[in-house]
């Protein structure tokens, strides 16, 4: 069982940045497939990355460019940083985690794990 527990979420004003990080903790494989969903109120969740134990990673293209995706492999942690922040990137993040094969950036909303999520406001 895989715990993830999301940090690094806050009040930014627009053109900012944040920085979120993931720890991963418990019984996982190493092939397990790590990303970041969002989910703002009223809307749908949104894929935002996903990155595997390879490092291959897959963006959805409206954030590429201004959100980098990394994973610490020592350390277990999944981070992303978030540049040139905008209101329409207001949501709730959420870190997801999930085992074997090769997701592209639309599969992490339905990974097995997910952790509580961390709120971002860009006003």
């Amino acid at each position: 069982h895989v715990q993830l527990v999301e940090s690094g979420g806050g009040s930014v004003q627009s053109g900012g940045s944040l920085r979120l990080s993931c720890a991963v903790s418990g019984q996982r494989s190493s092939s397990i497939c790590l990303g970041w969903f969002r989910q703002a109120p009223g809307k749908e969740r949104e894929g935002v990355a996903a990155i595997d134990s390879s490092d291959t990673i897959s963006y959805w293209n409206a954030l590429k460019g201004r959100f980098t995706i990394s994973q610490d492999h020592a350390t277990g942690t999944l981070s992303l940083q978030m540049n040139s922040l905008t209101p329409e990137d207001t949501a709730m993040y959420y870190c997801a985690a999930s085992e074997g094969g090769r997701y592209r950036y639309y599969d992490v909303p339905y990974f097995t794990y997910k952790g509580q999520g961390t709120q971002v406001t860009v006003s």
